[in-house]
């Protein structure tokens, strides 16, 4: 039981790891970060080679940007095999709309609840 935890933190964190050297060690912008993580975990969850991982890690593979790559990946395959070549404009969507509803919910409550401290504009 505690392993579980164990892979999922070093997973995890080696995903985070990869990408915090990105950060500072190349030019790349975080947009571009994000963008690599997502379409690499497409990539390998297309290839069929990230569900072992998720398999093995759990939250530590599932809830970096790779995992919702590979959440859309494999809703595409799902939708395809259902639908035919229609269920690949639908079937990421299908699979992510739960995330991308609660992240949409969560920030705008987060929104309304804190005032930002940004610039002042009309000051």
């Amino acid at each position: 039981m505690i392993m579980e935890y164990v892979w999922a933190f070093v997973i995890g964190g080696a995903i985070c790891v990869v990408g915090q050297l990105l950060i500072d060690l190349t030019k790349l912008t975080p947009a571009r970060i994000l963008t690599t993580y997502v379409v690499t975990g497409v990539v390998l969850g297309a290839l069929g080679w990230y569900q072992p991982l998720i398999d093995l890690a759990g939250g530590g593979a599932t809830v970096p940007l790779t995992g919702f790559g590979n959440l859309l990946a494999k809703g595409v395959r799902e939708s395809v095999d259902q639908y035919g070549i229609i269920g690949a404009f639908m079937g990421g969507f299908t699979n992510a709309a739960v995330g991308i509803a609660a992240a949409i919910v969560f920030g705008l409550l987060t929104a309304l609840a804190f005032k930002s401290s940004g610039s002042k504009i009309n000051e």
